[in-house]
């Protein structure tokens, strides 16, 4: 009686997609799709054990957020979890308990004065960076990112120290994002590294907070997470706290793979370059230009970085003719839902002119590069809005005619978890005389 059992858990290892995400990377969910007839909104697989249904578009996202129907808690594997998102965190919640932690989230980073308190911060550390471009700095535009959204995002929310220890720890919580999906690299232990050091120090912060050692204006996040209370008005642990406050910084210092994606997506079209560059000089500032907010978000949408996103089926759910049990996993396709044809005019071409005038994104049910839902009541970012207003920055400095992109290491692995153009976007003075392409 064992030979058949141990048979069918071959074959049943053999169905499971799971390993194709680490072997195909962004390119997991063309093979999916392929299953259905074109335009599907969902698709049959099988997922770390378990049958799985693949959704996308307006509907996919509806029945993802729908916390009577989907379950978050428990259904991103742990490698995932522990690494990126910390220990207990916001993100492996649901119900009552994810409405409160999450509205300290939302309190902290959502309201339109925090986007204002944010704006002086990104305008001073991109002008640095701008400057130190103009003066011959050989950084790429990843690595400039990383410690401009660092040290603004560090400010912003009241965490103290030098401009070089902020840029430090910016690199090491930029280097949990670029590791957490690679656990078959090297990067995946320095990540776990990383993670451990960043709780640490984030633990010291708070507990410092607490005890009188720091005092972080009101209102700003580490002020916050210092004096946040559960839902049964506990104080949280110092480690939990220190995870949430990393959950405040983090997000926003991954926005730097996609300003990578922004150096190449300008280098391609240069006419934006003209465009943002024209607006810029017009407006006299970095943040905020609307033509750079509307490439900023066609970025967004194209940019390869979240792939997908799991959740537990509490109930027999079933879309467009595919069905799973109570217990198994729906998975929302979210580089497919950004570029689904049946949902974005002409969706496969970069065109920035899409969002020009759109004030209201957060309607477009289909647009979730930091989520969907409501902010308050869903899975959606709180910090989106930071997330936009950097990203928006980045746009009006590399579109500087002072500057030059070059076109050498734009190329994109889409086979690994996350990725960026491999250069990160290489960057130099535009009155930088040309070298020799051997040295």
């Amino acid at each position: 009686m064992r030979l058949p059992t141990t048979l069918t858990a071959l074959k049943d290892a053999v169905r499971d997609d799971a390993p194709s995400l680490l072997t195909r990377g962004y390119g997991f969910g063309d093979r999916i799709w392929r299953r259905v007839h074109r335009g599907a909104r969902s698709a049959p697989m099988r997922l770390l054990g378990s049958d799985a249904i693949f959704v996308r578009g307006a509907a996919g996202v509806e029945l993802f957020y729908d916390e009577e129907r989907i379950a978050r808690h428990g259904a991103m594997p742990a490698i995932v979890q522990e690494t990126l998102f910390g220990h207990g965190s916001v993100h492996s919640l649901d119900g009552a308990k994810h409405r409160h932690r999450k509205a300290t989230f939302v309190e902290v980073a959502y309201d339109d004065q925090q986007v204002a308190r944010l704006s002086p911060h990104l305008e001073r550390e991109w002008q640095s960076e701008l400057d130190a471009w103009v003066d011959g700095s050989t950084r790429s535009a990843y690595d400039a990112a990383v410690g401009a959204f660092g040290r603004s995002i560090m400010r912003w929310a009241g965490v103290p120290g030098t401009p070089e220890a902020k840029t430090r720890w910016a690199a090491r919580l930029a280097q949990i994002v670029d590791g957490f999906g690679a656990p078959y690299s090297p990067s995946f232990p320095q990540a776990l590294f990383n993670r451990w050091w960043s709780d640490r120090h984030a633990r010291q912060l708070i507990e410092a907070v607490r005890i009188g050692r720091l005092s972080p204006g009101s209102g700003t996040a580490l002020y916050e997470w210092a004096a946040h209370r559960d839902e049964n008005d506990e104080v949280l642990p110092a480690q939990l706290a220190g995870v949430e406050l990393q959950n405040g910084l983090r997000p926003m210092i991954a926005v730097a793979r996609f300003v990578a994606y922004a150096a190449k997506a300008l280098h391609e079209h240069p006419e934006w370059r003209t465009r943002v560059a024209g607006e810029t000089a017009e407006r006299g500032a970095l943040v905020g230009g609307p033509l750079a907010t509307a490439f900023a978000q066609e970025i967004r949408r194209t940019g390869l970085f979240v792939p997908m996103l799991p959740g537990w089926a509490l109930t027999d759910v079933e879309l467009d003719g595919q069905r799973v049990a109570a217990g198994g996993r729906v998975v929302l396709d979210i580089l497919g839902t950004n570029t689904d044809e049946r949902s974005w005019h002409r969706a496969d071409e970069f065109n920035p002119d899409r969002f020009v005038g759109v004030e209201d994104y957060e309607a477009i049910e289909e647009f979730i590069p930091h989520g969907g839902a409501g902010v308050a009541t869903g899975h959606r970012c709180p910090g989106e809005k930071l997330a936009i207003a950097g990203l928006a920055a980045a746009v009006a400095v590399l579109s500087d005619p002072r500057l030059t992109i070059l076109s050498s290491g734009l190329e994109v692995n889409r086979r690994r978890l996350p990725t960026k153009p491999e250069s990160g976007g290489r960057v130099r003075s535009a009155a930088a005389p040309a070298r020799c392409p051997f040295h």
